[in-house]
């Protein structure tokens, strides 16, 4: 399944967790780094309208498929792939990470939130190494030298996956940024599962997921600011499931 922003293409070339999981276990051991990007609708919005965005997306090595309609189109262009929702990646990739024997580090959100997900992470994956958690300041440059800064005391701290959760497109970019001046480490760009790790934010119940609702669920806690992200979404998916059709 592809996405077509010329003079890019955005490849979802990881269908499934496993093959994500394989994927990473293999680049952990040989200390070969990446940047995984896990693409949705709002994804699609922001890379329809910035072509700095798409520069970016481009230099993800490995992308997976965060959202139903994701899914959905990969199966209109009869190249389906499965859900593999960020958040629900960060225990598995951290338990990849445990069994590799590196350590991780958490960059993103806030002191509090990092420090109740560090617990939790630790609490759930035993044998679990955080050598690095780093929350930046308001106004955060991905790109900037702050950033070059906190790359080079992640590969200090012997971090080899780095949990990034600045949110679309500052988490992205700022990974693009790490396979530049830290190619050995790892960056997978998780948006808000930290803070659903921490507690500081909730995620739709079970049954809410089972019925490809979450989306609706999360607007409905917080319209305001999510009605509108949602309907720029709604409106490219007529456009997109054309050029999925095109992919047959």
């Amino acid at each position: 399944m592809e996405f077509s922003f010329p003079p890019h293409r955005i490849v979802v070339n990881m269908p499934d967790a496993g093959t994500l999981l394989s994927e990473v276990r293999h680049r952990l051991q040989t200390g070969e780094g990446f940047a995984l990007a896990t693409i949705n609708l709002d994804h699609l919005v922001k890379l329809t309208r910035d072509p700095a965005f798409r520069s970016v997306y481009a230099a993800q090595d490995l992308v997976c498929a965060d959202g139903n309609p994701i899914v959905w189109l990969s199966k209109l262009a009869r190249k389906p792939v499965s859900l593999v929702p960020g958040s629900d990646m960060i225990l598995p990739l951290a338990q990849q990470a445990a069994r590799a024997g590196v350590p991780v580090a958490l960059m993103g959100s806030t002191d509090e939130s990092l420090a109740a997900a560090s617990a939790a992470l630790k609490e759930r994956v035993s044998g679990l190494q955080i050598s690095a958690v780093i929350a930046p300041p308001m106004g955060f440059d991905p790109t900037g030298e702050a950033a070059r800064a906190i790359l080079h005391q992640i590969d200090a701290s012997g971090a080899k996956l780095v949990f990034v959760a600045l949110g679309a497109p500052k988490q992205e970019t700022f990974a693009a940024f790490g396979r530049q001046i830290t190619p050995g480490l790892g960056f997978a760009s998780i948006g808000a599962g930290l803070d659903f790790l921490s507690g500081r934010q909730n995620r739709a119940p079970d049954w809410v997921k089972a019925i490809a609702m979450e989306w609706l669920w999360r607007m409905l806690s917080n319209p305001r600011r999510l009605a509108k992200r949602y309907l720029d979404c709604a409106l490219i998916l007529p456009g997109q499931a054309v050029n999925a059709f095109r992919q047959r």
